[in-house]
C-alpha cells in the first residue's frame, strides 16, 4: 500500500542557483557543475548519449560564456532548455513557485482504491532533461521541468493536464 509520495526538488534547487548565479555574470566553479551532474534526478536519465559529462560540459559553456556546439542532439537541446530558463527568470520562478508548495498526499485515497502498489513510498523527481516528458524508475517519476508550463492562474500543467492529474497518471503507470 501506497503510504506517501514524496516531491523531490534538491536538483531544482541546485539549478535555480545555478541559472541565477549565471544569468548575474557569476562564474560557477566546476566542482559545483560536477556535484549536479552527479544528482539522482540527472543519474536516472543518463544514456549512452547523455550523461554526467554531457551535464558538466553544457552547463560549463554556459556559465563560461563560451559558445557551444554538439552532434549529440540531447546535448544540444539540454543546452537550449537551459538558456531558455535563463532568459526570463521570473518565467522560471513562475514555475519553480507552485512547485516549491506541491503537496499530494490527496491523491493517496486514490491510488490505493484502484490499485496494490508494491511501493510505501514513491518519489516525484522534478529534473532539468532534454526530450523525454518523464521516465520512471523504480519507485521514482522523473519529471522533465522544461515541460511545465504554467497556467494562467498560476498553476502548473504539462500539456494539458494540470500537474496533480499528470502525476496522478504517471503513478497509475508505475503501480
Amino acid at each position: 500500500m501506497l503510504q506517501r509520495i514524496k516531491v523531490n526538488l534538491d536538483l531544482m534547487e541546485a539549478m535555480l542557483y545555478y541559472w541565477q548565479a549565471t544569468n548575474d555574470k557569476e562564474k560557477v566553479s566546476e566542482k559545483y557543475l560536477n556535484d549536479v551532474s552527479q544528482m539522482p534526478g540527472l543519474v536516472l536519465a543518463y544514456d549512452n548519449e547523455f550523461n554526467a559529462e554531457s551535464v558538466r560540459k553544457v552547463l560549463s559553456a554556459i556559465t563560461n560564456r563560451e559558445p557551444f556546439s554538439s552532434k549529440i542532439k540531447k546535448e544540444s537541446r539540454f543546452w537550449n532548455n537551459n538558456m531558455w530558463m535563463m532568459e526570463d527568470l521570473s518565467y522560471t520562478n513562475s514555475i519553480i513557485q507552485p512547485l516549491k508548495k506541491l503537496n499530494l498526499e490527496h491523491l493517496l485515497d486514490s491510488l490505493n482504491s484502484k490499485e496494490n502498489c508494491k511501493y510505501d513510498e514513491i518519489e516525484i523527481v522534478f529534473s532539468p532533461l532534454h526530450f523525454d516528458e518523464y521516465l520512471i524508475r523504480d519507485n521514482k517519476i522523473i519529471i522533465n521541468f522544461f515541460k511545465l508550463m504554467p497556467d494562467s492562474e498560476g498553476k502548473l500543467k504539462v500539456g494539458e493536464l494540470n500537474i496533480d492529474k499528470y502525476i496522478e497518471e504517471k503513478i497509475s503507470e508505475l503501480l
